[in-house]
């Protein structure tokens, strides 16, 4: 994680625990995915209707973005977080105890919805250094992401295999949250005395209008397609791993998040690469990677276990470099409304992620993996569609503008 000097008032470490903070309250969302088939089993349900947990996670984590995240631009960031955390716990241990499939999926929906903190301290962490560090900021901030995202399926699978229980990886997150919540607060800054001062309901009625942003509608576009074909790939990873060709339970589909890690160690690279290059540059390259990944899981992962592992690092590399890019580019929009421009961006890549995720448990039950490597692909054609568009609108506009002028 590369090193960043914010300004004085601010403590030493502060990104660096911002990063972590922000894997350890991603990784509620994500913490069922290699549980999935020890939950049908346990609740005695079927594969479809567990995978529904994914599902309300992601719609979950959605509600939390548009109704929780806009808060960030107006209230204390200490109170805003110290209360996320504490529901946050109190909705781990409702899941831990959860007696059915029903009470699941009701503390799944809300565990996800208080579990936003990370979309909270991205746009707050901008602050603390100058414009040109904000790709790299960003970076660091959506590596501790990622690497939450990955090692939470790792650290829950294992956990569930060696406890002999899916509910064990809950309070065990509900530990790191309670940790978080003696800790974190103390390297938050205060908010500016010129702090706008809105009211919730204007807040939220806001939110439209900054859709005139053409930026913020492009990495729109571009996020949805590419997290929901992030969420496809991991949302039927688990069932794929369990049929007769490998049978292979959660700790097995657990390792896949920490053997896909190393490509989330490039997020601060991508940031870096987005304050130089231009994050159209950097969505190029994700796309490509991520369209490598389905190629290769369609051709060679339907029997080898290394091909999954090289597909699931393009994936990660991939998606971790797209989402730097996106939001590289809304940041720069403006600073008093990150925080309202993260909530619309977030919205719609995890809308997708939701859509998406169900989608591919209809489309693994009745094409297979096969149909799910298509899906997956079709989305990333479709982002590389979007992003060709728009990349030689601009251009094209650019030379309007030349030519206007040379004419002048």
């Amino acid at each position: 994680m590369p090193t960043l000097s914010p300004p004085p008032t601010v403590k030493r470490g502060t990104i660096a625990v911002m990063s972590m903070a922000c894997g350890i309250m991603v990784a509620s969302i994500y913490l069922c995915q290699p549980l999935l088939a020890e939950m049908a089993q346990n609740l005695g349900v079927s594969q479809r209707m567990a995978a529904l947990t994914s599902v309300f996670a992601q719609i979950g984590y959605t509600l939390g973005i548009l109704f929780v995240v806009p808060l960030g631009d107006v209230m204390p960031p200490k109170t805003l977080i110290r209360t996320l955390l504490t529901l946050t716990i109190l909705s781990l241990i409702a899941i831990a105890i959860a007696p059915g499939i029903g009470a699941l999926l009701a503390a799944t929906l809300i565990v996800s919805s208080t579990s936003v903190v990370a979309q909270i301290l991205i746009p707050l962490a901008t602050t603390l250094g100058s414009p040109e560090q904000r790709g790299r900021i960003v970076g660091s901030l959506m590596t501790g992401l990622i690497l939450g995202i990955l090692l939470s399926r790792t650290i829950s699978g294992a956990v569930a295999q060696y406890s002999g229980s899916w509910r064990t990886p809950y309070l065990l997150e509900a530990v790191f949250v309670a940790a978080l919540l003696f800790g974190l607060p103390s390297f938050l800054p205060e908010p500016p005395a010129d702090r706008p001062k809105t009211g919730y309901i204007a807040l939220l009625k806001s939110l439209p209008a900054l859709l005139k942003h053409k930026p913020l509608l492009v990495s729109m576009g571009l996020s949805f397609c590419s997290f929901g074909a992030f969420s496809v790939f991991w949302a039927t990873l688990a069932f794929h791993l369990a049929t007769s060709v490998f049978g292979l339970g959660p700790a097995a589909a657990g390792l896949f998040g920490l053997w896909g890690a190393p490509g989330a160690l490039l997020a601060p690279v991508a940031g870096r690469l987005s304050d130089r290059w231009g994050s159209s540059r950097v969505n190029a390259a994700a796309l490509i990677s991520v369209a490598l990944c389905f190629a290769v899981a369609a051709t060679f992962g339907t029997r080898s276990i290394a091909a999954l592992i090289v597909a699931v690092n393009l994936l990660d590399f991939g998606q971790q470099s797209g989402q730097v890019a996106n939001q590289t580019r809304i940041f720069g929009i403006g600073d008093t409304i990150r925080g309202r421009l993260n909530t619309i961006y977030m919205v719609t890549t995890f809308s997708g992620g939701a859509i998406c995720a169900l989608a591919a448990g209809y489309v693994w039950t009745y094409a297979g993996w096969h149909g799910v490597c298509l899906l997956g692909s079709a989305l990333t054609g479709t982002a590389m569609l979007l992003l060709i568009a728009t990349t030689v609108a601009s251009r094209n506009a650019s030379r309007r503008l030349d030519a206007a002028s040379a004419v002048e």
